[in-house]
């Protein structure tokens, strides 16, 4: 009897999906955490603000080497190993984080963790096609995406509040602790894949059609417009915990952790954006995003922490909601490869996160908040700008 895909009925549907959303949220929790401690490590190791961002640049880094070659090596060897892999290669550096007096050492361990990070991005949505039925996927991909979100800003929010409370250290070994009961349960329940198919295409072949991709002049605007997007949002969020901790403002760590909880509006403006484009179209909402993101990083230029607070808001709101229409949109520029054309896009995502956070640090040392804020908030404008113009030649190219 052939086997049927999980639905939204079925226990293990459930089984896989809140398995996948525990790994997700803890996989993007240890990917942000640092991010409100780095005041704490240019204080704690003696070093300046430029090396303290590396030890979120070279997680991302090490991100985007792993999404590559693990994502071609989940396509051979299965989704399920990589999951777990992934889950036990990022618990494993928390232990030895607290104890490394080097920050050298630290900034390794950070790349290493994130290579093993990649493994559940890279198998994850794959895992989640091959088992589950079309008319429940959605929800089990909304689940796994929204925790994305919802991990990125607790880890944020629990390490600023424990560092405060105890030290960095502490909030280190609670999220190896938390991290190594996730890892059991997904060991334990996880299911095995029933349909996974190893691929016997060689990896020339894939290389081949990333190759194909980089030449497609449409789909680079929108892997530049991933790296635009995620450069703008970072950089603000990176330099905003130097800015709020020194006077007028003078906020502890824990009070600056707790300005992440913008977040919040990634996962309201992921849904909103998928609901109003059906009224409006992709483009139009995509530049009202574009807009409303240089908006909310405009607004924190304000004297007040609730008028700074609510630019967060904003941003959010529109940041997550351009990125996931400019994710969506990748798919409809190509024909085939479309695995591949996703995973460069998330390579390009991953890329602005790297670059913001430490190729902005110059303009942090010679202008302070306010060139950091100019420079994001106009960026995605400018870039919009090349857009339109490179789209309608494009198009007008086309049409002959």
């Amino acid at each position: 009897m052939q086997q049927q895909r999980y639905t939204i009925r079925d226990f293990y549907f459930w089984k896989i999906t809140v398995c996948l959303a525990l790994a997700s949220f803890f996989i993007f929790a240890c990917m942000y955490a640092v991010q409100p401690l780095l005041p704490v490590f240019v204080k704690e190791f003696g070093v300046s603000v430029s090396e303290s961002s590396l030890a979120l640049s070279l997680t991302i880094l090490g991100l985007i080497i792993g999404l590559v070659v693990l994502g071609f090596l989940s396509d051979r060897y299965g989704r399920t190993l990589f999951i777990k892999l992934s889950l036990a290669g990022s618990v494993f550096p928390f232990l030895l984080l607290p104890v490394t007096e080097s920050f050298l050492i630290f900034l390794l361990l950070r790349l290493m963790q994130g290579f093993a990070l990649a493994g559940l991005p890279a198998a994850a949505l794959a895992y989640l096609n091959e088992e589950m039925d079309r008319k429940s996927i959605g929800v089990a991909t909304a689940l796994y995406i929204s925790s994305n979100a919802l991990g990125g800003m607790l880890g944020r929010v629990l390490t600023g509040y424990i560092t405060d409370h105890y030290s960095w250290e502490s909030a280190f070994y609670f999220l190896g602790i938390l991290g190594l009961i996730i890892l059991i349960m997904v060991f334990v329940i996880l299911p095995k894949s029933r349909f996974f198919e190893s691929s016997a295409v060689p990896f020339t072949k894939d290389i081949e059609g990333f190759l194909i991709h980089l030449k497609n002049p449409a789909l680079l605007l929108i892997f530049g417009l991933g790296i635009v997007l995620q450069f703008s949002f970072t950089g603000i969020w990176t330099y905003l915990p130097f800015y709020l901790e020194k006077p007028p403002f003078g906020l502890s760590l824990q009070a600056i952790s707790y300005t992440f909880f913008a977040y919040g509006l990634g996962v309201i403006g992921s849904p909103f954006a998928g609901w109003i484009v059906n009224f409006f179209g992709l483009r139009k909402v995509r530049i009202a995003g574009i807009i409303v993101l240089s908006l909310g990083v405009f607004m924190t230029l304000a004297s007040t922490v609730w008028m700074i607070v609510l630019g967060l808001c904003v941003a959010c709101l529109g940041f997550f909601t351009t990125h996931s229409l400019t994710a969506a949109s990748v798919s409809d520029q190509v024909t085939h490869h479309k695995g591949s054309a996703s995973s460069l896009y998330l390579v390009a995502y991953y890329v602005g996160v790297a670059s913001g956070s430490s190729v902005l640090s110059p303009i942090w040392s010679f202008a302070g908040w306010r060139g950091i804020v100019w420079f994001t908030g106009i960026l995605p404008i400018i870039y919009l700008s090349f857009v339109t113009i490179m789209s309608r030649k494009l198009e007008r190219k086309q049409a002959r």
